[in-house]
């Protein structure tokens, strides 16, 4: 079986949901979907699991709190304690409070910005990368299958003939 990908080309993202579904139900893999916005239901049905994004936050919100509480012991306390206001500062427990806001801040920043880098890295999304969309509609008013037929069992010409039973635009065979 030749290595060629298949592109159907769709103008509505629930006409894509069916035909996912329809093709699927056919035994069809279908490897991406590209859309100008998410589609709600489209992940279970090309079978992505479910995303560790939200997991890698709360890390990175743990490390920044951590930070946060670790640089103020140590600038307010130990390196150098202060009497502000009138209340001297012995632990960072007693102080616990003052250092809220500080700490919730700094912990926000911190899984902001670690949540963005992980994304464009395990997206291959870095600054003056070249996009790896098949199709620049995509990214406006078009809806983009992308199916590989080395992952099927099913042969070219039956993918083929399945996607026509739906209702595509065009369809798009490169040779990879």
């Amino acid at each position: 079986m030749s290595d060629k990908t298949i592109y159907a080309i769709y103008d509505d993202d629930y006409v894509l949901l069916e035909s996912a579904k329809h093709l699927v139900e056919k035994g069809v893999h279908i490897r991406d979907v590209f859309s100008p916005f998410p589609i709600h239901g489209l992940d279970p049905v090309i079978g992505l699991p479910r995303t560790r994004i939200a997991i890698a936050a709360f890390i990175y919100g743990m490390i920044g709190v951590s930070l946060a509480l670790t640089g103020m012991w140590f600038f307010m306390i130990h390196d150098w304690p202060m009497n502000i206001g009138g209340k001297p500062n012995f632990s960072l427990f007693d102080n616990i409070p003052t250092f809220v806001p500080v700490t919730f801040e700094f912990g926000v920043l911190c899984a902001a910005h670690g949540m963005a880098i992980t994304f464009m890295l395990r997206n291959w999304t870095l600054p003056g990368m070249k996009a790896k969309n098949p199709y620049p509609r995509s990214t406006d008013d078009r809806f983009v299958m992308e199916i590989h037929t080395h992952d099927n069992e099913v042969s070219e010409d039956e993918i083929t003939s399945l996607i026509n039973q739906t209702h595509v635009l065009e369809i798009d065979v490169k040779h990879s």
